[in-house]
């Protein structure tokens, strides 16, 4: 399993939300770059980076300092938040960034996911942000009628290889991850998932490992040290 530290950008700092609440902001750095840098230096190889604002709001406000972290980091980085048309995807990816996220577009345009899966394959994944079992997008400021397992199997069914799940109820909580619900997509779905939201301990990480997850996101236990990414990276290996 690949474990992605993470940093949330919102005017150029690293910052983390609670449940996904632009008003419960938390602003860990204003270097983003350097902290990267600081998870590659612990042996991180990889980078799951969310522009929220351009999540929110759609645009990419901080195009910029993605692409510098992408150049710069010496990580592998993949990137979400307001990557809703082909241009966007494709400057993403000529800047170095190894795959692009869809979140809202991916709810919102069918035709336009469909058309970004054919085209670009293993470099796209799409963001599913579960509120109560149903996927949320817009900086998961608004909920879709879209349920989580159906949603999924149309991704597949499309030929999407990756999903990034996310159950907004536990993100920034440090509450544990919600276990229960990726070991019940894990066993509905080929795709590969990658865990968000919650992951606050080592008994999360070796959990979500002994499923067969591809990947977990580890974002506020990082940075608050609750979560030695020394460590976690260890019992992944």
């Amino acid at each position: 399993m690949e474990l992605f530290p993470a940093i949330d950008l919102y005017e150029g700092r690293a910052v983390r939300l609670l449940r996904g609440d632009y008003r419960q902001k938390t602003v860990y750095s204003s270097d983003p770059l350097s902290v990267a840098r600081g998870f590659a230096a612990a042996g991180a190889s990889f980078l799951h980076m969310v522009d929220l604002e351009g999540a929110r709001d759609g645009g990419t406000p901080n195009f910029d300092l993605a692409a510098a972290c992408a150049r710069e980091s010496g990580l592998k980085v993949e990137i979400g938040g307001g990557i809703r048309d082909e241009d966007t995807v494709r400057r993403y990816l000529d800047a170095g960034v190894f795959r692009v996220i869809l979140g809202t577009a991916a709810v919102e345009n069918r035709a336009f996911l469909e058309r970004m899966a054919a085209r670009y394959g293993p470099q796209l994944a799409v963001g599913v942000d579960l509120r109560d079992g149903f996927v949320a997008t817009r900086g998961w400021t608004e909920v879709s009628d879209q349920r989580a397992e159906a949603f999924c199997a149309y991704l597949e069914g499309i030929g999407v290889g990756t999903v990034i799940i996310t159950d907004i109820s536990r993100d920034g909580a440090m509450q544990g991850t919600n276990r229960a619900l990726y070991r019940d997509l894990a066993q509905k779905t080929r795709m590969d998932i990658t865990a968000s939201g919650g992951v606050s301990t080592l008994a999360d990480v070796v959990a979500l490992r002994d499923m067969g997850l591809a990947g977990a996101i580890l974002g506020k236990a990082l940075y608050t040290g609750a979560l030695d990414l020394r460590a976690a990276l260890e019992v992944c290996r």
